[in-house]
Order: structure tokens, then sequence, then C-alpha cells
């Protein structure tokens, strides 16, 4: 019986694969996030986390799935850089929904500390969000099969052809983002009608929230997330690249 090489394989799995998520993708680009939770919830069941910064679309993104399944998998990367501000606001949603969040932290050595220096994101901000966001992510979705997020087009350039379902190859998982047709206005209409706890800095002039030495607020009219890496062609962490 004739077997296929690995590159063969892999080719064949990637063909598969394109084609069964962009039949899905054609299926759920015009079906709600309230469509959308359900179907993942149901069909990943325990291998479905999301994961959360804490930012306005994280939180209602946060409380539609939580409405649908009090016990999912929520995780955050703690990179060690949160404003105090973040800080409060897990606190405070922890009490609200009566649970704790998954946290995942950085696996950085005093070794590599002292070696790169306390300020690593001065001189290297890629190597930064890279040891400290994206190896994390690893662990965060290890052992995982679905992994949602709450990315929006609208939030830049660089998001504006998320797909709302993809095969993420970095970490072998699903991934997937519900909320990928709203607008900043319906996030806060969201958030205001349910009551919502949020990041106080965002009624400071910081729509997109990230560590404290990387995010400053915005100018009237910017983009929503002009105020990461303020000054630098670095535009994402790297974490949905």
């Amino acid at each position: 019986m004739a077997t296929l090489s690995p590159t063969a394989a892999a080719t064949g799995f990637l063909n598969w694969a394109h084609t069964v998520f962009s039949r899905l993708n054609a299926r759920f680009e015009d079906e709600s996030a309230g469509e959308i939770l359900p179907w993942a919830i149901e069909t990943f069941g325990a291998g479905l986390s999301i994961g959360t910064s804490f930012g306005s679309s994280g939180i209602v993104l946060m409380d539609m799935a939580l409405h649908l399944e009090p016990d999912l998998d929520i995780f955050y990367i703690d990179t060690g850089f949160f404003f105090a501000e973040t800080e409060e606001l897990i606190e405070r949603l922890q009490d609200r929904y009566r649970r704790g969040f998954r946290r995942v932290a950085s696996a950085l050595t005093a070794d590599q500390v002292a070696q790169d220096g306390p300020e690593l994101y001065r001189g290297n901000p890629d190597l930064c969000c890279y040891l400290r966001k994206v190896e994390p992510l690893r662990e965060a979705l290890a052992g995982r099969t679905a992994w949602v997020t709450a990315l929006r087009r609208d939030q830049s350039a660089t998001r504006a052809q998320t797909p709302v379902i993809a095969w993420n190859e970095r970490y072998n998982v699903v991934k997937l983002a519900p909320l990928v047709n709203w607008t900043e206005v319906e996030i806060w209409q969201y958030i205001h009608s349910h009551d919502l706890p949020y990041n106080e800095l965002h009624d400071k002039g910081y729509p997109s929230i990230g560590c404290w030495p990387c995010t400053q607020p915005v100018h009237a009219g910017e983009d929503l997330r002009a105020g990461r890496w303020s000054g630098l062609a670095k535009t994402e962490c790297g974490l949905h690249l």
C-alpha cells in the first residue's frame, strides 16, 4: 500500500484545511457572535479556550461566553508589565463572575533578564513581546483545540482582513474571532447596557491597552491602536501575526 511522504501529507492537510475553513468562514461571515459562540462551545467543548488581555472587546467576549458556559477556560498572559488599572480590573471581574482566570506567565529566567537587561522593550521590543507574550501563548494553548480571541477588523489596518475562523499553524489550534465584525461603538453599547466593569484607562484616552512601557493615549481621529509602540514601525505584539 502506497504511503504519502511527510511533505505530501502536510501539503494535503493544508489543502484540506484551506477548503474547510474557507467554507466555515463563508458560513459564519454574516452570523452574529451570539450564534458563533454557541457553535464553538458545542463543537470544541473542553478544548476551547478564550484568551484575553482585558480590553473592552475582551470584556464583551468574556461576558457573552460565560453566560453560555460559566466554567469555560479563560486565560490571560501576564507579561509582568500590567498597568495597575489592569490588575484592579482583573480582581473586579473575578469578583463579578465568582471565579478565577488562568494566569500564564513568561518563563523568563533571571539569567535572561540579566543578559538582555530589565528594559528590553526599549532596545528590542519585538524580542520582548516574543519572550513575554508569543512564547507563553504556546503554554496557554497546550492541549487545546480552539482559541477564541476578541479581534475586530476596525481596530487597525493589520486586522482589517481577520477571518472569523482559521487554522493557526503556529499553535496547531482553530482560531476564532466572533466579534470580528463589531465596531467600537457596538462594544461600548454592550458594556454600558450590561453594566460591565472595564479598564479605567479607557476613559483617559487609551482605546487599546497593553504593557505600560509601550502604551500611550491616542489623539482624536487616530487609529485605535496608535498608542501601542508609539513612534515605532511596530504595530502588533506578534500573537496574531
